[in-house]
């Protein structure tokens, strides 16, 4: 078992305030049914949630409206590696311990995964202090009773391991019948004015939104934008393109300087579906 590492910090222990911030963020988001029905795969945030929580329910909003149109087996849900530790890309056999309950682990699925490639492995090391995937979970609980997930942290985000991700995904959900959707986690740009976080953020999500991730990966390059989790969206664009997504939609773009005024430098945030 995996227990909550981040509860306290990056959202409330309290039950009962966790639930009503999420409730009061997702009844504030406006997500177009028409599109949502059809997403296939999504990108989060995973700041504090008094800075990104409002953006994160836009991306859950989506989701709830999901899995009320079809059936979801499993979340497969893909974080950036922020403490090094671990393998390039590390898969958790264990289940979730959370404030709302237990995330049982589709152990089936991560075990197939995990086999498709030699650089993909079951690994906890690269969990156990890292919050990309935690935060995503209390969101989640709220919109999908008793969820079943793939718990990924990323290491190496090339392209190449991307590719190799999305691919193991594909075939192993395949393979299992398995109806998934996969959520990647990631800020965008880091500790800039909110001018040149959104300057440097808007050519890369316009990639996105037209499947690009080759360019979206380009652009981000180019510009030295420091989005953290651009293998995990990488993942979700691939996955989504293969699945016969059509266009990606950004349903919020927002900084941290709309939670504490600063907006001299802030942390990005955006909530994208690919449908």
């Amino acid at each position: 078992m995996r227990y909550e590492a981040f509860a306290g910090s990056f959202y409330t222990f309290d039950k009962k305030e966790l639930g009503q911030f999420i409730d009061k963020a997702l009844q504030e988001a406006n997500v177009d049914k028409g599109i949502a029905e059809h997403a296939l795969s999504f990108v989060a945030p995973h700041a504090g949630y008094i800075y990104s929580g409002h953006v994160a329910a836009y991306t859950y909003k989506a989701i709830e409206i999901m899995v009320g149109a079809r059936k979801i087996d499993t979340f497969i849900i893909i974080g950036p590696n922020h403490t090094g530790f671990g393998t390039p890309i590390s898969i958790s056999a264990e289940d979730w311990h959370m404030p709302f309950g237990i995330v049982k682990n589709d152990l089936q699925l991560s075990k197939l995964i995990a086999e498709k490639s030699e650089y993909i492995n079951l690994d906890e090391s690269a969990h156990v202090n890292e919050h990309s995937i935690e935060v995503q979970l209390p969101f989640l609980q709220k919109v999908v009773e008793n969820p079943k997930c793939v718990f990924i942290c990323m290491g190496d985000q090339s392209i190449d391991a991307s590719r190799e991700l999305a691919e193991a995904i594909l075939e192993a959900s395949k393979e299992l019948g398995r109806e998934v959707a996969v959520i990647a986690s990631s800020d965008f740009n880091h500790y800039e004015s909110a001018e040149v976080a959104k300057r440097k953020d808007m050519p890369a999500i316009e990639a996105l939104l037209k499947l690009d991730y080759l360019e979206f990966n380009k652009r981000l390059e180019q510009s030295g934008d420091t989005a953290c989790g651009f293998g995990p969206i990488t993942v979700a664009t691939i996955f989504a393109k293969e699945k016969g997504a059509k266009s990606g939609h950004l349903l919020k773009y927002a900084n941290s300087g709309d939670a504490n005024n600063d907006y001299s430098s802030v942390v990005a945030y955006a909530s994208i579906i690919f449908a």
